[in-house]
């Protein structure tokens, strides 16, 4: 049998990372804190959350930083970096690359100068 889609296409579309707003973390590890020992794993599978999850958050928590609990990686607040700044960045890099690259080969010309200055002195000499 052949299939009718092209080998290359994917079947599904890729999932996306969940996101957990800074409420939503602390609603979670209060109703797990509060739930009863043996009730503790169905709040997390109901949520379809990890024990590290509630970990993370109650300590970002219990340090008094509610902005800890915002995800910088995947968070809308991230500034982005415009095209200028990043192309900015890239070429700061290639200068400081291309200069020290530079000073070194300043360097191997003086050492050849001075090593063809003495070969000379040196044949000089034996003439």
């Amino acid at each position: 049998m052949t299939s009718t889609k092209p080998a290359g296409s994917d079947p599904a579309p890729r999932p996306k990372r969940r996101t957990f707003s800074p409420e939503y973390k602390l609603r979670i590890v209060a109703e797990y804190d509060a739930a009863p020992k043996n009730e503790k794993g169905a709040v997390l599978r109901r949520e379809r959350l990890y024990h590290s999850h509630v970990k993370e958050w109650r300590a970002a928590r219990d340090a008094g930083a509610l902005e800890k609990l915002v995800d910088k990686r995947t968070s809308p607040a991230r500034p982005k970096k415009s095209a200028a700044e990043t192309e900015n960045e890239k070429l700061r890099r290639q200068v400081e690359r291309l200069e020290k690259e530079l000073a070194r080969n300043k360097a191997a010309l003086e050492v050849m100068g001075k090593a063809s200055a003495l070969l000379e002195m040196i044949s000089e000499s034996a003439d």
